[in-house]
């Protein structure tokens, strides 16, 4: 059998509770448009992208909160090109009134250059944004322990 040589993520798809509500949080912190839609009320859903390329997708089709315990997605996480683009997203997402997982730019471990912000959208699921380089060198918020596992 062959296997493909070019692999990449197409898209994530994530259950949320309050269609809108995720709808409107996502455009803001990560400025994406509405590709499509779905408006039934027994089947909502909406495709979020850039430049007409779908990146997430959101389904109206859940109950509760994100449960970090059970098995499924860990976290989801968006790379960005500088430090300061991040700490613009940081900015969004406060005003947005989310629950952050550390205080700022933290990096990804011990004395590490890339690093981000980790904080859950309005269902609980956990989000990073991060660049590759810039961020100040420092110990992880968890010694011996990847910042990005929300230890």
């Amino acid at each position: 059998m062959s296997k493909a040589k070019n692999l990449q993520t197409g898209h994530i798809g994530l259950n949320v509770t309050d269609l809108d509500r995720s709808l409107a949080f996502y455009r803001e912190v990560f400025d994406f448009e509405v590709l499509a839609e779905g408006k039934d009320d027994d089947r909502r859903w909406v495709f979020l992208g850039r430049d007409s390329q779908l990146v997430v997708t959101l389904w109206q089709q859940s109950e509760g909160a994100f449960a970090p315990a059970l098995p499924g997605l860990h976290h989801l996480s968006f790379q960005v090109d500088t430090v300061e683009e991040v700490r613009a997203t940081e900015e969004t997402v406060r005003a947005l009134g989310a629950e952050f997982a550390y205080e700022g730019v933290v990096p990804h471990g011990e004395i590490g250059t890339s690093g981000g912000i980790f904080f859950s959208d309005p269902d609980g699921i956990r989000l990073e944004v991060y660049a590759p380089f810039g961020a100040d060198p420092a110990d992880a918020p968890t010694a011996g322990a990847p910042t990005c596992g929300f230890f």
